[in-house]
């Protein structure tokens, strides 16, 4: 008997989850045109990506030709990778570039179903976006932003462009953030805001899976889920380093080969980049009041040196 009404709860169990995935399923709305305000290293990677696996026509906007001419030069050098590789055929590249339109202006995003904001982590640049987005791109649009440390409610609260209960665009925004590479990480996260509606997060589910990728969700919260976590760690290690409790390859080093991560901390700084690590430490540590979050000396000094990592040629490590 015991077993017979456990095997009943199990079955309810199963057919409870089966339908919350058909409504999810039901609740997305076709995604044909894709928008990504961004041309720079995330923004790129997800473009690509999503010109590549989900195949949809992508519209890059940056305010920067030159930084657009730079993407989509890598972007050649990324598929000429895989070609080599014979991860992709010639043809399959070349349907992918062609699928990526870049433009300087942000009224092309005017028919797009979805845009994704890949910015810098600064708040009032992104408020100013998602004003702006509001305005240009359709009626129906889901409006997500990158942001790895900076409130989705906030960021909502831009779009209804001084009227506080026209909430029409508040209901469509939503963070996707992907981890860097993009073309590598599976991991999305999906944070939503207090306006967050339930349409939008099956989309944006949806169309990460469409993507290749793999969401979790998380909470409006300071940091997330990712970046709570990974920021301390990585700020943490810089804080040995300039307190003199190991050099710079002993810190990474135990990482790696006691905790069997890719990388070591400093060196996984360099790669995000030392002025997002910084950015990241100053939301948790202004959003929280938590003094555990302090961003380390060294971390301020290496961003005022100009020394953000890979991107510039020299962090914690020359390249």
């Amino acid at each position: 008997m015991i077993f017979l009404l456990a095997r009943r709860q199990l079955l309810r169990q199963v057919a409870a989850q089966n339908a919350r995935n058909f409504s999810s399923q039901a609740g997305a709305a076709e995604v044909n045109r894709l928008g990504v305000v961004g041309a720079g290293q995330m923004g790129l990677g997800i473009a690509l990506v999503a010109a590549q696996r989900a195949q949809v026509p992508v519209t890059l906007v940056d305010n920067s030709q030159a930084s657009i001419d730079k993407s989509l030069k890598f972007a050649d050098k990324l598929l000429e990778k895989d070609v080599a590789k014979q991860r992709i055929t010639k043809d399959d590249a070349l349907a992918a570039r062609e699928r990526i339109y870049a433009t300087t202006t942000m009224d092309d995003l005017s028919n797009v179903d979805f845009v994704i904001e890949a910015v810098p982590e600064i708040p009032d640049l992104k408020t100013s976006i998602f004003s702006q987005l509001a305005l240009t791109c359709p009626k129906h649009a889901i409006l997500a932003t990158n942001t790895s440390s900076i409130s989705v409610t906030k960021i909502a609260a831009a779009t209804t462009n001084g009227y506080p209960t026209d909430l029409s665009a508040a209901s469509r925004v939503i963070s996707t953030h992907f981890m860097n590479p993009v073309p590598v990480q599976k991991g999305v996260e999906i944070i939503t805001g207090l306006q967050t509606s339930q349409s939008t997060i099956d989309t944006a589910v949806a169309f990460v899976k469409r993507m290749g990728k793999i969401p979790s969700q998380s909470a409006d919260s300071p940091g997330f889920l990712a970046n709570r976590i990974l920021m301390p760690y990585i700020n943490e290690a810089i804080i040995c380093l300039e307190t003199g409790v190991g050099g710079r390859d002993d810190i990474d080093n135990i990482m790696k080969n006691g905790t069997n991560v890719p990388m070591g901390p400093l060196q996984l700084a360099d790669f995000i980049g030392i002025d997002t690590c910084l950015a990241i430490m100053k939301v948790l540590h202004e959003q929280t009041g938590d003094s555990k979050y302090r961003p380390a000396c060294l971390l301020t000094k290496m961003v005022d040196a100009g020394w953000l990592g890979k991107k510039t040629g020299k962090g914690f490590y020359e390249y």
